[in-house]
Order: C-alpha cells, then sequence, then structure tokens
C-alpha cells in the first residue's frame, strides 16, 4: 500500500475494518446513550488503523533505500498524527482498567526495552568496541557520582 492509499484509508474512518456503515448509521443515530460505545468504537477503530500505519512503517524501514526516504517520512507523520488522534479520542472514553493490568502491561515494556537495549549494545560493540567501552564507562561513572 503506497502512501496515497494510506491517506485514502486514513480519511474514511473505517480503520480498514470494512464497519464504514455501520458507524455512520451509529453516528446519526446518536443518542446521549449510544456515545460512550460509539466514542470506544472511535478509539478501536483509531488503535486499528494505528497498527496498519505501524506495518507499513515496518515494511518501509526494513526494505529501506534513498528512493524510500519521503515514504517513510509521510509513514511517520501519519503515525504520529493518528496517535494524537487516537489520544484525543481516548479521553472522550471513561474506561476502569485495573491496576494489575497497568503493572503487567508497564513490566512488559520495560523488560522488552531492556531486551532491546541489551541486544543494541552487543549489536554495536560488534562493530564499534572502542565507543562502547567508552559508554559503557562514561555510563559507570555517571552512575558512581548519582
Amino acid at each position: 500500500m503506497d502512501s496515497s492509499q494510506a491517506s485514502t484509508l486514513g480519511t474514511s474512518g473505517s480503520g480498514g475494518n470494512g464497519l464504514v456503515s455501520a458507524q455512520t448509521n451509529d453516528t446519526a443515530n446518536a443518542t446521549p446513550n449510544d456515545d460512550p460505545k460509539q466514542n470506544l468504537n472511535q478509539v478501536i477503530n483509531s488503535i486499528q488503523k494505528t497498527l496498519g500505519l505501524l506495518h507499513q512503517l515496518y515494511l518501509t524501514v526494513s526494505s529501506f533505500n534513498a528512493a524510500s526516504q519521503l515514504p517513510l517520512l509521510q509513514r511517520l507523520n501519519s503515525l504520529v498524527t493518528e496517535l494524537d488522534n487516537m489520544a484525543k479520542l481516548s479521553e472522550k472514553c471513561n474506561i476502569q482498567v485495573p491496576m494489575e493490568v497497568l503493572k503487567w502491561v508497564t513490566k512488559g515494556k520495560t523488560d522488552a526495552f531492556k531486551g532491546l537495549r541489551k541486544h543494541l549494545l552487543e549489536e554495536l560493540e560488534q562493530a564499534f568496541p572502542d565507543e562502547v567501552e567508552s559508554y559503557r564507562e562514561i555510563r559507570a561513572s555517571a552512575a558512581a557520582v548519582s
């Protein structure tokens, strides 16, 4: 899917799930009782669109060359725009999330970033051993000071 298709997808409001007509009907007949459900559906559609944008971004990055720089920037901008839209839409939703779920997600993210950091340092050490050694010395001295 090229960037023009991605922007067309973004303006359809469906998030790529084929529910445009159902959502349009819900909006036209919305009552105050339907608002929370409608708001949640909009957030879900935004999440689905974001996942599609992330997939496109992954494909662009994995086969990156000089010619793909503009599509990469366009997809990054689309992702940032959609994340901003998702944040605005989510403010309209009042969903109670148990604290255990938040702790579980936070721990998963922390573990994933630790693994990524370790992997990146291993890769960097193979390519730039002197620089990584200097980096580790700086980190150790900074940790000793604080």
